[in-house]
């Protein structure tokens, strides 16, 4: 599987400690058939801090893909809660 960063936001929390996120492309392989070969679109979310969470295989169009990413992005969605965006959004 890829991986493309396609974002990176900063963040401050009530405490006050700046965090930093990078947004992720996913990119796999999904057989069809023998002969066809389709690529398959998730998404990863990595913190500062070396924690990750990804969601692989969410969607085979481009441009949905690119839309959710930009609304992780867009909402600063943390590696703790991006299956619960992802399922919602499906």
């Amino acid at each position: 599987m890829r991986e493309i960063s396609v974002d990176r936001r900063e963040a401050v929390d009530e405490q006050g400690r700046r965090h930093t996120y990078e947004y992720i492309l996913l990119v796999g392989r999904v057989p069809i058939s023998a002969q066809i070969v389709c690529e398959s679109y998730g998404a990863c979310i990595r913190d500062g801090e070396g924690r990750c969470a990804q969601v692989p295989d969410i969607t085979l169009i481009a441009g949905r893909i690119q839309a959710l990413l930009d609304l992780l992005a867009r909402n600063i969605v943390t590696p703790c809660t991006l299956l619960d965006v992802v399922e919602d959004w499906l």
